[in-house]
């Protein structure tokens, strides 16, 4: 009954919008999920973080005509304070923004850098059993010789925020392979309450960052603090791995991209086809042009040479080689 009585309720759809490549970004998005996704259901709020201490330059969003454009394709900009990360971490503003939604009302949480490519209705999202993007590399923990394993790393976390780790494991991996703990990529993940997500996710962030257990001695906090947490996040509030059948989020209905030239080189034609029909109307080019990045991958065709130097059937199963291949040929741009 649960799911069924979530499945009318509005969805507020979050994504970081700031002055610089966000700002762009998230237009695109906008552009996308209006396309996409008809109806009233799914309602966009564009977090915008506010000038403070915290950051070293004005965040906001500009400019003034790219904000217009976002409202007109139906999104809320959505002011919020940092009071924790800021310039120093700007990966927190997916935390802190969390708190400017409303309150026990369902949301999805989208890096900026994605497209909604189909009808997010389409997707069976049960909010009460939370889930994160599963199109993740083993990125963290990074094992040192002589130096705490996968399991001891691990275990340590969940040690820390009294969780049970061995629920967590998934069993047909083996063994110290990354595969068998709990990881996801941050770019998306959902729950039926922003302020209790958002509140677990900075208690965990700032304990991890401020006092690692000391398994974590060797390991980098930054830039991977959000995707640490995170699974300790969705663990705790009774979600896991396979809440999301497999083929919607990161497949037909949305396509974290990361930049430019690595959607031109590993996406569907008919994603590439979305891409260049939603930013082909006159004002939207106007706004995006503004971009490089955008100018020269979409409107310069460099997107198209960048697509000719890979098979998408036989593609490297690591994006590093692909990043690899696009700089060596001179179109890498970020």
């Amino acid at each position: 009954m649960a799911q069924a009585k979530t499945k009318d309720h509005t969805v507020n759809v979050l994504i970081i919008g700031q002055m610089g490549r966000l700002a762009y970004e998230a237009l695109l998005f906008a552009l996308s999920l209006k396309a996409s996704t008809g109806g009233t259901r799914f309602k966009l709020f564009v977090g915008e973080p506010q000038p403070s201490d915290r950051w070293t330059t004005d965040p906001t969003i500009r400019p003034d005509v790219l904000k217009d454009m976002l409202v007109a394709q139906g999104a809320t900009i959505l002011p919020f304070e940092t009071r924790h990360f800021g310039s120093d971490y700007p990966y927190g503003n997916k935390i802190e923004a969390l708190f400017a939604l409303p309150k026990d009302e369902p949301f999805l949480f989208f890096d900026t850098d994605t497209l909604i490519t189909d009808d997010l209705a389409k997707v069976p999202f049960d909010y009460s059993k939370p889930s994160a993007s599963l199109r993740v590399e083993g990125t963290w923990p990074q094992i040192e010789l002589y130096g705490p394993g996968y399991s001891d790393t691990w275990k340590s976390l969940y040690t820390r925020f009294d969780l049970d780790f061995e629920s967590s494991l998934d069993l047909s991996q083996p063994d110290e392979h990354w595969r068998r703990y709990l990881y996801f990529n941050a770019g998306f993940f959902f729950y039926k309450c922003p302020h209790v997500f958002g509140q677990t996710f900075l208690d965990m962030a700032l304990s991890i960052q401020s006092d690692p257990p000391a398994e974590l001695v060797c390991q980098q906090l930054k830039p991977w603090l959000d995707q640490i947490a995170l699974p300790l996040v969705i663990h705790k509030l009774g979600g896991g791995r396979d809440t999301v059948p497999p083929g919607y989020i990161d497949g037909k209905t949305s396509v974290h991209y990361r930049n430019m030239p690595l959607l031109y080189a590993r996406e569907s034609d008919d994603t590439i086809a979305f891409l260049e029909k939603i930013a082909a109307p006159n004002p939207v080019k106007k706004i995006l042009k503004g971009y490089e990045p955008f100018k020269r991958m979409i409107y310069q065709n460099r997107g198209h040479k960048v697509r000719a130097l890979f098979d998408r059937d036989h593609l490297p199963t690591r994006e590093q080689p692909i990043r690899q291949k696009i700089k060596k040929n001179g179109f890498w741009m970020a």
